[in-house]
């Protein structure tokens, strides 16, 4: 659905946090599936160094986490995958190159909307030089440059009202752990507000003007790595 109309009509049945639109049009049909995936390890993971947009690499177990997602989704015979999409930054970029080139599909070029939250001066900072410099409340401080819970949102629904339209449009999106956060929260209020951690796998339908977790947050596939 890429025309006009196609967009208004789509626009009328997602969640206000969205675009905050209603045309006061249904469109009860409507169904698709997502799958949502955190990045591989980076080093900057291992030394527990916020990220933020700054570009890091994979490291080497990061390298290995995606190749063991990529194996677990070839053998998955409930799901089929059609594309993967990722943020532009390095680390979510070829975890989904590595999935996309085990599967077998298109690779889409990548989108800035995905990136992972802008944390201002915190990037780069471990705990212990957060809680020195900004104190136990480092992560409400409004003085250090972060990008609000509200902007995510905005530029997560901004991303999804652009996703393919229909069921057989499944899309694999690699992405982030505070983006993941905030955009799984406001598409379904009721997940547990768990901590996503590298290479987190989970499904997301969009039913009867619901979104449901068909898979939340899980790493099964890690555990095989040595």
């Amino acid at each position: 659905m890429r025309n006009q109309q196609g967009i208004r009509a789509a626009r009328a049945v997602w969640p206000a946090w969205i675009l905050d639109i209603r045309i006061g049009r249904r469109m009860e049909w409507m169904q698709m599936i997502i799958g949502l995936v955190r990045h591989g390890q980076t080093e900057w993971n291992a030394l527990g160094r916020i990220q933020g947009q700054t570009d890091i690499p994979l490291n080497e177990q990061g390298m290995k986490q995606a190749e063991a997602l990529a194996e677990r989704l070839l053998k998955d015979g409930q799901q089929q995958w059609d594309a993967v999409v990722s943020s532009d930054l390095q680390r979510a970029y070829k975890t989904a190159e590595i999935i996309a080139d085990k599967l077998g599909i298109p690779l889409l070029p990548p989108d800035v909307r995905l990136r992972e939250r802008y944390f201002g001066e915190i990037e780069g900072t471990t705990e212990a030089e957060r809680l020195e410099r900004w104190g136990a409340n480092w992560h409400t401080d409004e003085g250090v440059g972060r990008e609000t819970d509200e902007a995510v949102r905005e530029r997560g629904g901004d991303f999804l009202l652009q996703l393919p339209y229909g069921p057989a449009d499944r899309v694999l999106v690699v992405t982030h752990g505070s983006f993941l956060a905030q955009l799984m929260a406001h598409m379904c209020a009721h997940l547990d507000n768990q901590h996503i951690g590298n290479m987190s796998y989970s499904i997301m339908e969009y039913k009867d003007e619901v979104w449901t977790p068909l898979l939340h947050n899980c790493t099964r596939h890690l555990p095989k790595i040595v």
